[in-house]
């Protein structure tokens, strides 16, 4: 099936667009950027945005497209764009790979507003929390909670040493892939290390706080976020 993404198509899931170039209810194209088909809505309760599955090919992808009513908030079109910035500078097994122009704006037909978007890598598996339940919430052991220690160390290590710190570390933003590598996602809070951000914050000011009732840390709670605050849910 193509899915289309215009969000004011009546029949966006219309099982009679599998092979078509263009939605036959709207007239948008449903190949974007010439190469990747939407097939299916996966969440559209992801922060400010909606999660799709797509393919280049016979490849899976993801595809994350900003909702139209955020067009108008130029701070969350900042962030939206920063997360396809900040993972085309990382390569590593956990963190999601993104291709150079993994940002896009993809204009539906008759639209004079784009739709923000950005294509990365799928990532197969569970996240934590999901797999947690799925584990009946049972505590890991020892062993187990040392490798995945080891393995976000060394994925904050990597993405602190480009002057970015995440935000928003918790069990919902680490998947599990199939031969057990963890990997980050969703770096749409991602802050990056600048001498301005640092004199703001200790000048005694605050910046934009993110928060996840549980995991965040009492100093990013109150706006003063550091690149050590990714470590505090571990």
């Amino acid at each position: 099936m193509s899915y289309c993404i215009n969000p004011l198509c009546l029949q966006p899931d219309d099982p009679g667009n599998m092979t078509n170039l263009v939605c036959r209810h709207c007239g948008s194209d449903l190949l974007l950027q010439g190469r990747y088909r939407v097939m299916r809505l996966l969440s559209d309760q992801s922060g400010f945005g909606k999660v799709y599955e797509a393919y280049n090919g016979a490849v899976p992808k993801i595809l994350k497209v900003l909702k139209p009513e955020h067009n108008s908030k130029s701070r969350i079109i900042e962030l939206f764009r920063q997360e396809a910035a900040v993972l085309s500078k990382l390569t590593h097994p956990g963190i999601p790979q993104i291709e150079p122009e993994g940002y896009f704006q993809f204009f539906p037909r008759h639209s004079k507003e784009p739709l923000h978007c950005i294509i990365m890598e799928k990532i197969d598996g569970l996240n934590l929390k999901q797999w947690m339940r799925q584990q009946g919430n049972h505590p890991i052991l020892e062993p187990q909670a040392l490798k995945w220690l080891n393995q976000i160390v060394e994925i904050l290590h990597l993405v602190h040493q480009q002057n970015y710190f995440h935000r928003d570390i918790k069990p919902e933003n680490i998947m599990l892939r199939a031969n057990g590598q963890l990997v980050l996602i969703d770096f749409g809070t991602a802050r990056e290390l600048t001498y301005t951000y640092l004199a703001e914050i200790g000048g005694g000011g605050s910046v934009t706080k993110i928060s996840s009732h549980g995991y965040t840390p009492p100093e990013q709670e109150k706006g003063y976020a550091v690149p050590q605050s990714d470590f505090y849910v571990w």
